[in-house]
Order: C-alpha cells, then sequence, then structure tokens
C-alpha cells in the first residue's frame, strides 16, 4: 500500500486544503480498506464548508469531506469475505450496534452514529478509506463504480419512499427537484406509483424530472399556500388530494402548501432540511388526520434496495451525473454545486 493519504480537508468555514493524511490500518478483523473511486457532493458537505455547522454539528476540528463514495477493495481484515479488487458502494455511516435504536433496526438513529464528513468524523474525500465489511456493497456485474457512487443519495431517497409507505396506484407529490427529490420520484416510480408530479421553480430541474421519472410538473408562484395546494390539485389531477407527499426542498412555503394538498388521511414525509422552526398548518394536519413522518438518512434494508434498483435497471442513476472532476479539482466543484450547476458531479479518487 503507498503510504500517502491525499484528503480534502475543511479547516474551517469557507477554508478548505488537500492535506496528506495518515493511511489507515485494518483494525478489525471485520475491516476492509476501501480505495476511493468516485465522490459526490451533498448538500451537506456544501453546508459545512460554508458555515461549519449544521444544527448541533459544528466543525471544531479540521474534517476530510465527502460521504457519497465507491472504491476498490484494497485490503481486508481475516474475517471478510469481500476480497481485494472488489468494487463496492460504500455505506458511510456505522452505529453502535448496541443501542435499543440498532436492534430495532433503526441504526440510523443511533445517538452514538459514526458518519463520515459529520464533526468529528472524518469523510471520504481521500485515497483510503476504512469500513466494516457489513458496510460495504459488492456492486453486481455491469455495475460501474459512477453509479456506485450514486447508491448513498439513492438510499436516502429510498428511505423517504418508504418512509411515505407509497404503493402501486398511489399518487406521489415531490417538492423539490434537486438530486434527493429526483430520486425520490424514481422511486416512487419503482414502487409503483401511479402518478408522480414534480414540483419545482426551476423549469430546466422540472424538465428533467419529467424526462427522468415524474409524470407531471407543477409550477411554484407567488400565491397563498391555500392557492397552491388548490391549484395543484386541480392542474394535476389530484381528486380530493394526493396520498402521499413528500418535501425535499426545506422550504417553509413548499412544507405549508403540502399539507393543504394532502387527501383526508394523506401521508407528509420531511426529507429536506430547511429552517429550525417553522410555522407549521396544524388545524389542517387534524382535521384530516394525517400521517407526518421525519426521514433522516437511511436504515436497515435500504442500501441494498438501492444497488438492486440500479442493477436492475429500474433506476437509471447515471442520468443525474452531470460533471466529473479530478480530484484536484474538488474545491472548484464545491464551488459549482453551491452555484447550482448541473445535478450531480463526482469528484474522482486521487490519481496514482
Amino acid at each position: 500500500m503507498p503510504d500517502n493519504n491525499p484528503s480534502f480537508v475543511l479547516e474551517k468555514a469557507g477554508q478548505v486544503k488537500f492535506e496528506d493524511r495518515p493511511v489507515p490500518e485494518v483494525k478489525s478483523p471485520h475491516d476492509v480498506i476501501v480505495e476511493v473511486k468516485y465522490t459526490g457532493i451533498c448538500g451537506s458537505d456544501v453546508h459545512y464548508w460554508t458555515t461549519g455547522a449544521i444544527g448541533q454539528f459544528v466543525v471544531r476540528a479540521p474534517m476530510v469531506l465527502g460521504h457519497e463514495s465507491s472504491g476498490i477493495i484494497h485490503s481486508v481484515g481475516s474475517a471478510v469475505s469481500l476480497s481485494p479488487g472488489d468494487h463496492v458502494a460504500m455505506e458511510p455511516g456505522v452505529p453502535c450496534r448496541r443501542c435499543t435504536r440498532c436492534k430495532e433496526g433503526h441504526y440510523n438513529l443511533c445517538a452514538d452514529m459514526a458518519f463520515a464528513a459529520t464533526p468529528p468524523y472524518d469523510g471520504t474525500l481521500a485515497r483510503y478509506y476504512c469500513l466494516p465489511e457489513d458496510f460495504c456493497y459488492k456492486l453486481p456485474e455491469g455495475m460501474s463504480l459512477e453509479e456506485g457512487a450514486l447508491v448513498e443519495p439513492l438510499a436516502v431517497a429510498v428511505h423517504i419512499v418508504k418512509q411515505g409507505g407509497v404503493k402501486p396506484g398511489d399518487s406521489v407529490v415531490v417538492f423539490g427537484a434537486g438530486p434527493v427529490g429526483l430520486l425520490c420520484c424514481a422511486v416512487a416510480k419503482a414502487f409503483g406509483a401511479s402518478k408522480i408530479v414534480t414540483v419545482d421553480i426551476n423549469e430546466e430541474r422540472l424538465a428533467f424530472a419529467q424526462k427522468f421519472a415524474a409524470t407531471a410538473a407543477f409550477r411554484s408562484q407567488k400565491e397563498s399556500v391555500e392557492e397552491s395546494a388548490a391549484r395543484l390539485i386541480k392542474e394535476c389531477d389530484l381528486g380530493d388530494g394526493a396520498d402521499v407527499i413528500i418535501d425535499a426542498s426545506g422550504a417553509e412555503v413548499c412544507i405549508q402548501t403540502a399539507v393543504h394538498a394532502l387527501r383526508v388521511g394523506g401521508t407528509y414525509v420531511q426529507g429536506g432540511m430547511g429552517k429550525p422552526e417553522i410555522t407549521w398548518p396544524i388545524v389542517a394536519m387534524c382535521t384530516k388526520e394525517l400521517n407526518v413522518k421525519g426521514s433522516f438518512r437511511y436504515s436497515s434494508g435500504d442500501y441494498k434496495l438501492a444497488v438492486d434498483l440500479v442493477s436492475s435497471g429500474k433506476i437509471d442513476v447515471k442520468e443525474l451525473i452531470t460533471g466529473r472532476v479530478k480530484f484536484e479539482e474538488a474545491e472548484q466543484a464545491f464551488r459549482d454545486v453551491k452555484a447550482g450547476k448541473g445535478i450531480k458531479i463526482l469528484i474522482e479518487g486521487p490519481s496514482s
């Protein structure tokens, strides 16, 4: 193994650098060392870069960025069934495995989760990264490492749509046509939803969403949330309202509109992060007896299902890739994502 580990490090808000970090070692018989080949840029990465914090997670020491990665197994512990050379998608959060939430299968809610690029844990934008074997998913024959890097955001979408209980014949509305919103549309389609409405203000994103997975598009306008909800229901032929609405935007106006656009007994899922506190239409929620759920990362079975959806051809994540850059161009890639350029930009692993 080479004795250097080039890494893309966030020193503090707005300040990044390339640094040679120690090469990780196999410390458990169940660990593997992955040579990272592709990493996508997530909104959380950009948020840490620009502000240095997300809620209670604050960057207090230099931290390697990145968590949407794929790579090639380089070395393995003595109890590992994967082999050097295997291509894998990397699930970037390792729970304690012992607490009540972990034992229930909701390990995404583990209080002691060690998640890549969430302070104080380093991320995957490096040459090498260490993971337990069971958090590496071998890519089936014909599935590329580029597709493998998009398994992480797809697993987020899988979890959101599962939280919504989407089933065949459902009408689903997704607010926000960013990467996660687009993938929620695709997962809803794979789960059998008959009507999938994408909502955004960006015409390019709406057009892409309809080509990608949505059956209809709705353009937000300056109007009251009640008027917007009524127009959404009428223009998209949602009858008494949508069965399931997912917010992948985090925008207060979208959240409020969604509550009013749901049918009686419908389900609302919050997938996008926004302001810590908002005004919520509590009367509409109660009188409609809505099912309201949050969604956080992914849980038991979500990553595997995401791999299966791609490898089976049910979801083509390659369509979302709008750029590939060298490792040395990582900072410019972050700037492009912050500026809203493209949909998903991949950063290649460090060259040999």
